[in-house]
């Protein structure tokens, strides 16, 4: 028998240790919220959402069903119709971008920066004057932060300022993450983020929020999040709304894990800075921003001229998994590939979808397994 067959595989996400450390904590919440029989916007929906704002400093938290959802009611909330311009980088996952399509709007496809995977202020600007140029509107400007850092907002805030747009941040992959003095969850006019069971802090479903705080705003999301209703009369629908309510039991399960998630978040940044100091000379490691922390939903490396397709495989051979986040930017997809993108073209976004692919993340990676990882990324590409 070889040595690789001896190898058991390692998970890529190990949501079973998080599990083992919450011990029975999670399935007496899960039954409490059996018993009680309030299973649609019972009692830990709203303590849950209190508790959010409270981790991430903002003055409202409205808790919805899942991460496309929060950008979906924003989104509604702000009125975006047909003629609007809503600009978003075309390296991210396809919730960015179909969001403003499903609302008749138009998504102009920005470029990011090639080091920390996030978007680029310059093309922005050039994102601004195509949908100018092409009779649009620009009204608001969806930044991703990618793989867990926030964007830089210092170079983004001035721009949109400048030219009249919102910023709506999506931080689907970075809850828990800083952004110099500010916790993410504090940017833009609103943030949304998600709770999907591999992201940083994820539920045992589907689930999402939103956070802002600006109270108006805040009352309008909480209506359309359920019809569109009067807060007096549920019978009396004021504005066109959907169902999108986060359930009991979900936001009982993210009340136990948000106990333990500064420690996971603090754990992630230690499997990062040990991932860096041991390939940063093979592969080319993600970049932080100084000041900056992030939650690390993804560990993602550029490979120097590698076959990804090889690499991938030799590290499977050894039991150990990898990803790619994203090999198809929005701008090549089938579905959003009319639509316009900045200056004449995204060339970072398009060259990272064949370089990027992520090793195996997560707060309970131990150091003899990141050992075995490592050991096997350096096998596979001497």
């Amino acid at each position: 028998m070889t040595q690789a067959a001896t190898l058991s595989p390692i998970p890529f996400i190990d949501l079973g240790a998080q599990r083992r450390r919450l011990g029975t904590s999670v399935d007496e919440a899960i039954l409490k919220v059996v018993n009680h029989g309030a299973y649609v916007m019972g009692p830990e929906v709203f303590a849950l959402e209190q508790a959010l704002a409270e981790f991430c400093g903002s003055k409202e938290a409205v808790t919805c069903a899942s991460g496309d959802d929060a950008l979906l009611i924003t989104l509604m909330a702000k009125g975006v119709k047909s003629g609007d311009a809503v600009l978003c980088p075309a390296f991210t996952f396809v919730s960015t971008g179909s969001v403003v399509v499903r609302l008749g709007a138009t998504p102009v496809f920005v470029d990011v920066h090639p080091d920390t995977f996030n978007v680029d202020a310059a093309s922005v600007v050039l994102g601004i004057r195509k949908a100018r140029e092409l009779g649009l509107r620009p009204v608001g400007f969806i930044p991703v932060d990618l793989f867990g850092q926030p964007a830089d907002y210092d170079a983004l805030e001035p721009v949109c300022a400048e030219e009249g747009l919102w910023i709506l941040s999506d931080a689907a992959q970075s809850f828990g993450a800083t952004y110099k003095t500010r916790k993410v969850g504090m940017m833009g006019m609103a943030t949304t983020t998600s709770f999907f069971p591999a992201k940083p802090l994820g539920c045992y479903g589907d689930g999402g929020a939103i956070f802002t705080d600006d109270a108006e705003l805040a009352a309008l999301l909480r209506s359309i999040r359920i019809h569109g209703q009067n807060v007096e009369d549920k019978y009396d629908n004021q504005r066109v709304g959907m169902t999108g309510r986060m359930d009991t039991i979900q936001a009982a399960v993210l009340l136990e894990k948000l106990k333990i998630f500064p420690d996971e978040v603090d754990a992630r940044n230690r499997v990062a800075a040990r991932y860096d100091a041991a390939l940063s000379d093979i592969v080319d490691v993600p970049l932080v921003l100084a000041g900056c922390v992030s939650s690390w939903a993804q560990y993602t490396v550029k490979l120097r001229g590698a076959d990804r397709a090889e690499f991938a495989n030799r590290l499977k051979a050894q039991g150990v998994p990898t990803a790619i986040y994203y090999p198809k930017p929005l701008n090549q997809q089938g579905a959003y590939r009319h639509y316009p993108v900045a200056g004449n073209g995204l060339p970072v976004s398009d060259r990272l979808a064949g370089e990027v692919i992520s090793l195996p993340m997560h707060p309970y990676l131990d150091e003899t397994l990141q050992d075995r990882i490592i050991a096997s990324v350096r096998a596979a590409l001497s």
